[in-house]
């Protein structure tokens, strides 16, 4: 017996983990974690509003019910965005 091939991906950004440290973020082919320290928006938000992430413009990342917003860029290349929420 022969399996069937995998379809293709239906989902452009996927939120793949949540733990006590951050929230671990699949998008076109890449992982990034992003640290509660570094995004302190995700720490106290119920898994429901975190996993509710739409990639808008292929370029930002939206959280409606948290009222976030990141750009792709700054996940890619943190360096080149030193600005930190503190």
């Amino acid at each position: 017996m022969k399996s069937q091939e995998l379809g293709t991906d239906t989902s452009d950004v996927e939120i793949v983990n949540i733990d006590g440290h951050g929230v671990w973020l699949y998008l076109k082919g890449a992982e990034y974690f992003l640290p509660y320290t570094d995004y302190p928006w995700f720490k106290e938000a119920k898994v429901a509003d975190i996993l509710d992430v739409h990639l808008l413009h292929e370029d930002h990342l939206h959280w409606p019910a948290l009222d976030v917003d990141l750009s792709v860029e700054s996940l890619r290349d943190p360096a080149a965005y030193p600005l930190i929420y503190r």
